[in-house]
């Protein structure tokens, strides 16, 4: 299966508590039971954690770079507390109708880690998220969809998965999978 120790995950829904009103303060951010334990053991064992999120509540002027940034520090810090890492964190700042190639379901996000990292593509990388499109920006760059069913996973599910979709409960559940495979 996994060819390559690299995995790309969704923030909201996938690492954290999400909501319809966006996460707009630290306050705001909170993890996801198992979610940094997860992410932790899948950093010991080797693997490149990535993070790519569409954080369109910057171009909505409900928050800013500054506060998003003490969101992903807070997450590496928590990650960290546990002996692991997070590689890369990539996000999107700009809304639905800016036309970027970064915003999912586009796959500019996952092609810039695949650049990172040097490969070509991101075949056999997981791609973990809770949206469709979470599921097809990987899908789109060549990685493997992994739909959670935390977030709005459960709303997802009723629609069409891309092909080749993997379900699992949350990102614990993923990280033993992929842990022992």
């Amino acid at each position: 299966m996994a060819t390559r120790k690299l995995i790309v995950l969704d923030r909201d829904g996938v690492i954290n508590e999400d909501s319809d009103a966006f996460i707009k303060t630290l306050d705001e951010w909170i993890p996801l039971p198992g979610s940094i334990d997860a992410i932790a053991a899948l950093s010991k064992a080797g693997w490149q954690v990535c993070i790519a999120t569409n954080q369109s509540g910057i171009a909505r002027g409900l928050f800013n770079a500054a506060t998003l940034e003490s969101m992903h520090q807070r997450l590496r810090d928590l990650v960290a507390e546990r002996g692991g890492r997070i590689a890369l964190i990539l996000h999107c700042p700009h809304g639905p109708d800016d036309g970027c190639d970064c915003r999912k379901p586009k796959p500019g996000m996952f092609r810039q880690i695949a650049d990172h990292y040097g490969y070509s593509d991101l075949a056999d990388v997981p791609a973990v998220g809770d949206s469709l499109r979470d599921l097809q920006a990987g899908a789109a760059a060549g990685a493997t969809p992994y739909l959670v069913r935390t977030g709005k996973g459960p709303i997802t599910l009723e629609r069409p998965l891309p092909p080749g979709t993997l379900v699992f409960a949350d990102l614990s559940s993923v990280a033993s999978h992929l842990l022992n495979e």
